[in-house]
């Protein structure tokens, strides 16, 4: 199962991530700031992102609410290591902001499949809270 799921999220998130990088160089060309395109990029993302990893790539069938505060946390946690590194190598360091996107985008992806998987949508058996099968309270 946890196979299927990183290939269907690779394959969504590729796709996603792909317009979201793509709008993010077209806000960038149009003179909007980067710190301010990515804002908007990742808001945009985190959208789209809750509703095609709790419906298609970890077919969560939890309460919904129950996800919704941890994904939204976990985005955060993101975006923030987003804007670090982004105002780290390319505003203080002077990298080019379109590779510190690039990269900050991969790493951050597979950071936040382990947060997804294990903590926001986690299998029924290891959902956030529960015991372990066959325990007794």
């Amino acid at each position: 199962m946890a196979r299927a799921q990183f290939v269907r999220y690779v394959l969504v998130g590729l796709g996603l991530n792909g317009a979201l990088y793509a709008m993010y160089l077209l806000l960038t060309w149009l003179s909007v700031g980067s710190l301010a395109a990515m804002t908007i990029t990742v808001s945009i993302g985190t959208v789209l992102g809750f509703i095609a990893n709790r419906n298609v790539i970890f077919r969560h069938r939890g309460d919904q609410r129950a996800a919704l505060p941890r994904f939204v946390t976990a985005y955060a946690i993101v975006y923030v290591l987003n804007f670090a590194a982004l105002w780290l190598f390319a505003d203080r360091w002077g990298a080019p902001h379109q590779v510190v996107q690039a990269c900050a985008t991969i790493v951050l992806a597979l950071v936040n499949f382990v947060m997804q998987k294990y903590w926001v949508f986690p299998t029924a058996a290891a959902s956030v809270g529960s015991t372990a099968a066959g325990a007794t309270l």
